[in-house]
């Protein structure tokens, strides 16, 4: 069957179950309620073939600031076929002239190449049951008073305004912070995601209060299953393994920057790469 055949539509509530389906088909570990939140803060499309959702993809919108284009799937039965580019070609006319963001695998890299992404770096992906370990100093849960604080200092991180995205995970998840001179100096998320939990995103002044941040979460986790992504240039890897989350894979990071690209800017806190959405 050839993919003109496929119809491209909105990504609607009415998907859910089949987008569960096929990231279960690609091994991954997302819920229902994991799509639910990336749907509830994005724009997307589906594939559909015979009634049934083969092929995926997001567009988060942070304002004007960038997007991230994520959830990107094809049905292993329909690769090879053009519907990964059909479905990038509709992300994009949604992104418009926003820059963009996205994390590819080595399958995927050659046509986001060929659509003008650049590699920018690489995400580590960590994971497994956590130890028991002593609750750091100098750190404390967020109250609702700080999320104005930690949605300045993630702005300021992340180059683009995700006050959604941030109120959104303060709503399901809990917020660890830092506090310095009278004001939050960073944060670290705890949310409920695939298996068990994630830790993530995660913004700091430098590397060892992005560690205090994550020691924070898991000092109240022992024995349970967690994910924290990071990026290679943190250094952070091996500190993550020897707290009993394994290297599980990862990622390529890329970006499709626009003129005036606002999101390009160099940041001045340490942030930790973390998939929000995935």
């Amino acid at each position: 069957m050839q993919t003109r055949q496929i119809e491209i539509t909105a990504f609607s509530p009415d998907h859910l179950e089949g987008a569960v389906a096929l990231s279960r088909q690609a091994g991954w570990p997302h819920r229902r309620e994991d799509w639910q939140m990336a749907l509830a803060l994005s724009e997307g499309v589906v594939a559909i073939e015979d009634h049934r959702v083969v092929g995926t993809i997001l567009v988060t919108p942070y304002r004007q600031d960038c997007a991230t284009i994520n959830m990107v799937i094809v049905d292993e039965t329909m690769r090879g076929r053009g519907l990964g580019r059909r479905l990038m070609e509709a992300a994009l006319r949604i992104a418009g002239d926003r820059p963009l963001r996205l994390v590819a695998t080595t399958v995927g890299l050659p046509l986001y190449e060929k659509l003008g992404f650049h590699e920018t770096g690489t995400v580590l992906q960590h994971q497994g049951l956590v130890g028991e370990i002593g609750a750091p100093a100098g750190t404390s849960a967020a109250t609702a008073d700080d999320l104005p604080a930690i949605i300045g200092v993630d702005r300021l991180a992340f180059g683009a305004d995700r006050e959604k995205l941030i109120s959104y995970l303060a709503r399901i998840g809990e917020f660890a912070v830092i506090r310095r001179d009278g004001g939050v100096s960073g944060f670290a998320c705890l949310r409920p995601f695939g298996r068990g939990e994630v830790i993530g995103p995660v913004v700091a002044a430098d590397i060892e209060d992005a560690r205090k941040l994550i020691e924070h979460h898991i000092a109240a986790r022992a024995g349970r299953f967690l994910r924290v992504d990071t990026t290679a240039e943190t250094g952070l890897s091996p500190w993550l393994v020897t707290l009993g989350l394994a290297h599980v894979g990862g990622g390529i990071v890329m970006r499709k920057p626009s003129a005036g690209d606002v999101a390009a800017r160099t940041a001045t806190n340490f942030a930790l790469a973390s998939q929000a959405l995935g």
